[in-house]
């Protein structure tokens, strides 16, 4: 699980109070993905300017791109709280019911992992996010009688890995869609160098420059191996992060020269054992003991964007690039099964 813990996941609490201490405040302070940056603020600003609640956001993508630092820049942009939750804590229509009637008007309701809700919940929310009002059951039996109360208008913002889990219904309900792609290696790069200052460790260009080029194009990535590497040049080098420094730090990590780490090169060399493909990825889980989700919303993602792993109606297939960074040479023209 370390693995997941570095590329992926929180972690633990320390690892998440680490990342809230790093998280930009205004879209000022948020490096890349300039396109939607630039809708929100126009959707914030015509919304400030009718006296309206923002419209729902749904960001979707994989971990680590900002997709909850966005939720906390609106909510500070438009000058109101922010309620945070997650879908799987979400197990009843009460659990809800307590959060939206606490909202006041402009409030928002962030949810992570949105297509992990409960199907009893997700109806819940139908009325909630479409018609700002919510029916409470009130006793049990003969007597019971339903209430409907009003809600202050709220913009509710969900959060997924995996937007095709969400129902069409629940979809429909959301005013904005935006997808959050993988960094380029250079706005990984100043995402560093800010954070470095903010962290009081030197940080210089070769140095950076290899941690940007390894960081699967993922700002919490890069923040976790700063995290470390701030250590290494605590302990060898005068608190500077050089290139020296990064390769030694990256090395005891487990991350190679193409940003693939121990559980990356399992993935692939699992697939290389049942002929490079295609298998399924729950087959692939078993083989590497891992759960199917996080191979496929923590692992998968870089391997298919960086061109190592492919998906097809049978399963994921490996690519030559994938022989070539594992120095294994691929199967003969014919041989390997692509369907």
């Amino acid at each position: 699980m370390a693995d997941e813990t570095i590329l992926g996941g929180y972690g633990t609490e320390e690892d998440k109070a680490f990342e809230t201490s790093l998280r930009p405040s205004c879209f000022n302070e948020f490096v890349g993905q300039n396109r939607i940056k630039e809708n929100l603020k126009i959707y914030i600003r015509a919304a400030a300017e009718r006296g309206d609640a923002l419209d729902h956001i749904l960001f979707s993508g994989p971990p680590g791109l900002g997709k909850t630092t966005l939720a906390y820049i609106i909510a500070g942009e438009l000058g109101t709280r922010i309620t945070a939750t997650s879908g799987p804590i979400l197990e009843r229509a009460g659990d809800l019911a307590g959060i939206l009637t606490n909202l006041e008007y402009g409030d928002v309701l962030f949810i992570d992992e949105i297509h992990r809700i409960s199907a009893t919940v997700e109806e819940y929310l139908y009325a909630a996010m479409e018609d700002f009002s919510i029916d409470i059951l009130l006793d049990q039996g003969p007597s019971a009688r339903s209430v409907r109360l009003d809600l202050k208008h709220f913009t509710l913002i969900g959060a997924t890995t995996r937007e095709g889990l969400l129902t069409s219904p629940l979809r429909a309900r959301f005013g904005v869609m935006e997808k959050l792609d993988f960094y380029p290696a250079e706005e990984v790069a100043l995402i560093l160098k800010r954070n470095a200052e903010k962290l009081d460790v030197g940080l210089d260009e070769e140095g950076c420059r290899l941690v940007a080029g390894r960081s699967r194009g993922t700002p919490r990535v890069a923040n976790r191996f700063l995290r470390r590497l701030r250590d290494v040049a605590q302990i060898k080098a005068n608190n500077v992060i050089t290139e020296a420094v990064a390769l030694e730090g990256l090395e005891m990590l487990g991350v190679d020269e193409h940003g693939l780490g121990s559980m990356d090169r399992r993935i692939l060399k699992a697939v290389i054992r049942h002929g490079g493909g295609p298998v399924g990825v729950k087959t692939i889980a078993v083989s590497v003991d891992e759960t199917e989700d996080t191979v496929e919303n923590v692992y998968e993602p870089y391997l298919i964007q960086q061109g190592y792993l492919t998906k097809t109606p049978r399963g994921r297939v490996l690519t030559e690039a994938a022989y070539q960074v594992l120095g294994q040479a691929p199967p003969a023209s014919g041989q390997q099964r692509i369907f």
